[in-house]
């Protein structure tokens, strides 16, 4: 994909599309509560296994998106998105309800795959992963407010999944068939910066785990630990990702200004004290205040991540594998907060939580302070080598046009230079500019 300054519409619709279902999560997992008949840590597994189908895409996909070509692999990814969010939408049996929801968290990874490829071949990646941030914030935030006034049932959060996808696949005819020459040619090249990428991958795991741990029971705390109803549930979640639109515009504004160290390691640590205060929410005002900080501040970290690992890699492999990694501890999260906070209680889950991010935060910093390269340029020196004289050469005009012409007769006198060597100015980084219309230095005849 181009590196062009256009906005890429169709990246932002696939990042959109493939990031909806972990923004839904808390609605999704609470439906299948209720909805089904599913323990809150059954429902909290269903919702680990559509993530987990997600994280499974990006580790298979990160380095195939250039052979299978962008928009196949979109269209394919969105298709089974549709299709099997679409199926778990409208069946009532648990087994076709997991397996839709395992096929469309495949097609969800296959998007977002396709969409990180191309962000990170952007000029400015961050600038699209801001934009595709706000889009799917957004989105989220208006269904967080339609969906509670639509009725019970598990159906609804997952249609909107589907049809998302739907109208993303409409955009997808934008897309390149086959990946650039160039990025083809870089292809056969090694993965650079194997520790930085790997130490990233394996703390956003963690990082993201324990986001997605409290997200996937938010909703119940606010129902049981609050006392809050699901209109006001809701009423939270969308003003919280209101908030998020806020943060993510700031981080959009900011851009690399404060550099990728600062925004990730302090706005780790921030979120660790909101998830605590928001475990611990007894009322409407903590759970308020603890949602809406915090899902303020993750987009705006969440985007310095992924711009960190988009300038890893211009091919957008780590990009993939750290997206990858962080959609796996996604997966575990749901599963993981219903455990804790069915052993434990909410406010401990909420502790053991800010505890743990605040001890991935500090490999996160240490790889975003560290310098590095990509996509080097080396000059080449040029060597400037003389052009020796040329012996003179007497000419005459001869033929009709000696006698048309003023300086027929005349004695023709050969004028030699020096010769001249090449000038540096001539050439840049890989080779001569205008080389065709340059001199070639030698006698001169009048």
């Amino acid at each position: 994909m181009s590196a062009r300054t256009t906005t890429p519409w169709p990246l932002v619709a696939l990042f959109t599309a493939g990031y909806l279902a972990a923004y839904l999560l808390p609605t999704t997992v609470g439906r299948l509560d209720t909805g089904l008949p599913l323990s809150a840590t059954q429902a909290g597994a269903v919702g680990s296994v559509l993530l987990l189908g997600s994280a499974s895409a990006g580790f298979l996909l990160a380095s195939r998106v250039d052979r299978f070509g962008p928009r196949a692999l979109a269209r394919a990814g969105l298709l089974l998105a549709a299709a099997g969010f679409g199926t778990a939408a409208l069946s009532a049996a648990v087994p076709l309800v997991v397996t839709g929801a395992v096929v469309g968290g495949f097609g969800s990874g296959t998007a977002t795959t396709v969409a990180a490829t191309g962000i990170a071949g952007r000029r400015d990646p961050h600038r699209v992963t801001t934009l595709g941030l706000l889009g799917v914030s957004g989105l989220a935030g208006t269904l967080y407010l339609t969906i509670p006034h639509l009725g019970p049932g598990h159906g609804y959060p997952l249609a909107a999944i589907a049809c998302t996808a739907l109208l993303a696949l409409c955009l997808t005819g934008r897309l390149p068939a086959r990946a650039p020459a160039d990025r083809a040619v870089r292809a056969t090249g090694p993965l650079p910066h194997r520790r930085s990428g790997l130490l990233l991958a394996g703390a956003m795991l963690f990082w993201s785990l324990a986001q997605n741990s409290l997200w996937g029971v938010s909703g119940r705390i606010g129902l049981t630990q609050a006392g809050l109803t699901e209109v006001k549930v809701g009423a939270v979640f969308a003003v919280a990702l209101g908030a998020g639109l806020l943060g993510t515009v700031g981080a959009g504004a900011l851009g690399p200004r404060l550099g990728r160290a600062l925004p990730i390691g302090l706005g780790t640590a921030l979120i660790a004290g909101c998830i605590a205060l928001s475990a611990a929410a007894t009322d409407l005002t903590s759970f308020a205040t603890g949602e809406i900080a915090w899902n303020a501040l993750y987009p705006v970290v969440l985007s310095y991540v992924i711009g960190l690992a988009a300038s890893m890699d211009p091919r957008g492999r780590w990009a993939v594998l750290v997206g990858s990694a962080s959609s796996l501890g996604t997966a575990c999260g749901p599963l993981t907060g219903s455990l804790l906070s069915a052993s434990a209680g909410y406010p401990a889950m909420g502790t053991v939580l800010a505890a743990g991010l605040l001890l991935v935060g500090v490999p996160m910093t240490l790889v975003a302070l560290r310098p590095r390269r990509a996509g080097e340029i080396v000059e080449i020196p040029v060597v400037e080598i003389p052009v020796a004289e040329l012996p003179f050469v007497g000419t005459t005009v001869a033929g009709p046009a000696a006698a048309e012409t003023p300086l027929a007769g005349l004695p023709v006198v050969g004028i030699p230079l020096e010769g001249v060597p090449a000038q540096r100015a001539a050439y840049g980084t890989a080779g001569p500019l205008h080389t065709a219309a340059a001199p070639v230095p030698g006698p001169v005849r009048v």
